[in-house]
């Protein structure tokens, strides 16, 4: 088994390098210049001095990003809820739904109140956006000519409203069935304002990382790279499960899985191509960048699975899907569908190797947060945000500790997150 691992792992380095020659020549070749950058609103430059950008609201472009804003919400709310509600066991389902309800309603609030003003605000050093728009002041119906010239304020406001709850959503797949509901808000609330905040800004808001030149097209570092490796922090400050590696911790309910899935993808076309800020050719090549590696992904998953085990499963080819739409998300505004294809084949093959090789050291990361969106956000952009994002949950976890405490006891946690924490059971 050990040395089949290692060939699987060897042939995932080998079309890694292949994708990486072929795959800067076919991005290269199909990119086009003049219309990827500008469109890609959070990473256009600034108005050239003197020009005076057409500020008119295309119905067209509105109706595409509130619709694509209602997709990434339904990514949350019902799509990750269901994802990670079926892969855990029978009494932790309710608990861990939970967890994306009660992400979104906390992050939407903090978002009005201060969250969109830190990232997207006036530039402060190019560390965080100034607190001018608290409180949504001045974010009205008319557009901005940074972040949608052809769509009211308030349409980008939304749209990134959403990003910001599913990232720490995403997070919570680390530390499922083992983390109190109190600490889960305190946690959710900080990790927004003082990881996610800052993040968005140095590269979507006009911060550092911007002016360098840094692209992420629809959140690969903002939004994967930074749940992924937060994630990381989380299993490992947590702790492992009561029984992890002896217990019977198999899904409850693989078609709920499944159906998290559809829902996931589906509402990834508003994901990736609601980041062209436009109903317009550049989002018509994110939404086929997005399912071409998303099916390659998939795809790939289920071959070095089959390989590997001797069977393909389902859950295999639904997270190869996944891993899929986190590592094209980076550049989905940017490419074509045969680098697409590219990536999807690197990324549902490395993805099965980590989490494969995930036991090896030693931490639980339940549902496999860190192999996916880790390392599909890593392969996808190669970028910064990763130190930051595993420091600041660091921290976050310690304050979160000494203030409501983190984990549930071995008691609670033996009797299930649903009764423990919410006093209510899934099945009767």
């Amino acid at each position: 088994m050990r040395s089949r691992g290692l060939q699987i792992g060897l042939l995932a380095v080998l079309v890694c390098q292949v994708w990486l020659f072929w795959g800067t020549i076919a991005w290269t070749a199909e990119m086009d210049p003049s219309s990827a950058a500008p469109q890609a609103a959070p990473s256009a430059p600034p108005v050239p001095a003197g020009a005076t950008p057409a500020l008119n609201i295309d119905p067209g472009d509105t109706a595409w990003v509130l619709a694509s804003s209602a997709l990434v919400l339904a990514m949350i709310v019902p799509g990750l809820a269901l994802f990670y509600g079926g892969l855990v066991r029978s009494k932790n389902v309710l608990g861990t739904i939970m967890h994306s309800f009660v992400i979104l309603c906390v992050v939407s609030l903090l978002w009005i109140l201060l969250g969109y003003s830190l990232a997207f605000g006036p530039d402060k050093r190019g560390l965080i956006g100034g607190l001018e728009w608290a409180g949504l002041s001045g974010v009205g119906t008319t557009p901005h000519p940074t972040y949608g010239p052809t769509i009211p304020h308030q349409a980008f406001m939304v749209f990134q409203l959403m990003f910001a709850a599913i990232t720490p959503a995403l997070i919570t797949g680390a530390f499922a069935e083992r983390m109190r509901i109190g600490a889960l808000v305190l946690f959710a609330a900080l990790w927004s304002l003082l990881v996610y905040c800052p993040l968005a800004h140095w590269i979507w808001g006009g911060g550092w990382l911007g002016k360098l030149g840094a692209l992420d097209f629809a959140g690969g570092a903002v939004v994967h790279i930074s749940s992924g490796f937060a994630a990381l922090v989380c299993a490992f400050v947590l702790g492992q499960r009561h029984g992890y590696g002896t217990d019977y911790m198999a899904p409850h309910n693989l078609p709920f899985t499944i159906l998290g899935t559809g829902l996931l993808w589906f509402g990834w076309f508003g994901f990736n191509g609601g980041s062209a800020l436009g109903a317009n050719a550049t989002a018509a090549g994110a939404v086929v960048a997005t399912h071409a590696a998303a099916v390659t992904a998939a795809l790939s998953w289920m071959v070095v699975e089959w390989l590997h085990r001797g069977t393909p499963t389902v859950l295999g080819v639904a997270s190869g899907a996944v891993a899929g739409l986190a590592t094209v998300t980076p550049g989905a505004g940017y490419i074509g569908p045969f680098s697409a294809v590219l990536i999807g084949l690197v990324a549902g093959a490395l993805s099965y190797v980590a989490i494969v090789w995930k036991g090896k050291f030693g931490y639980d990361d339940s549902l496999d947060v860190v192999g996916i969106h880790g390392v599909g956000g890593v392969l996808g952009i190669l970028a910064t945000g990763l130190l930051f994002s595993m420091v600041g949950t660091y921290l976050i976890l310690k304050v979160v500790e000494r203030v409501v405490g983190l984990r549930v006891s071995a008691e609670d946690e033996s009797l299930g997150l649903d009764l423990s924490q919410h006093n209510e059971r899934a099945y009767s």
